[in-house]
């Protein structure tokens, strides 16, 4: 009995540190994957980070690519109104070669003509109508809306924009 014991006691003596070796590396191996695991998801995370990031710069280049692409053509239609300008000056040049300068002053006095008529038309049926409605009776605000409605100011404002706005700029 006593070599039974011995024999259980140093069984025991040297198979229970193998024993708790097994326990202790399944625990290191646990605590190993739980951390393979979060070291994943954080590189999962960051990796997501990243694309979002991306995608901002992706988004932020198209949009100067976009904004790159409208200047130029901008640019490019400036270019042709230019050019456009040009040609009509230089043909308004060419009319003028040969003709007296009585023609070239009634020429060039077409346009400015036009525009005061229109100007004077403008005015004149405008007084008229304020006179008979003043004469009559009608309300001064009443009349104002009906002789300065949208369409005469349209109307007006495209014949100062066409003298006197762009083409100042041309010269």
């Amino acid at each position: 009995m006593l070599t039974l014991l011995s024999t259980l006691v140093s069984f025991l003596m040297g198979g229970l540190p193998k024993i708790l070796d097994l326990f202790q590396d399944r625990a290191d191996k646990s605590h190993e994957l739980k951390l393979a695991q979060m070291q994943t998801e954080r590189e999962l995370q960051l990796a997501a980070a990243g694309y979002v990031a991306q995608q901002q710069i992706e988004a932020i280049k198209l949009d100067e690519i976009k904004t790159q692409t409208e200047a130029d053509t901008r640019q490019t239609l400036i270019g042709a109104q230019q050019a456009e300008m040009s040609a009509i000056y230089a043909h308004d040049t060419s009319l003028n070669e040969g003709t007296s300068q009585w023609m070239k002053d009634l020429r060039a006095s077409v346009r400015p003509v036009i525009t005061y008529g229109f100007f004077f038309l403008l005015v004149g049926i405008d007084g008229v109508l304020a006179y008979k409605g003043i004469s009559s009776g009608v309300d001064f605000n009443a009349l104002a809306d009906q002789l300065w409605d949208n369409e005469t100011q349209a109307l007006f404002a495209s014949i100062i924009a066409f003298h006197f706005g762009g083409r100042a700029f041309g010269k």
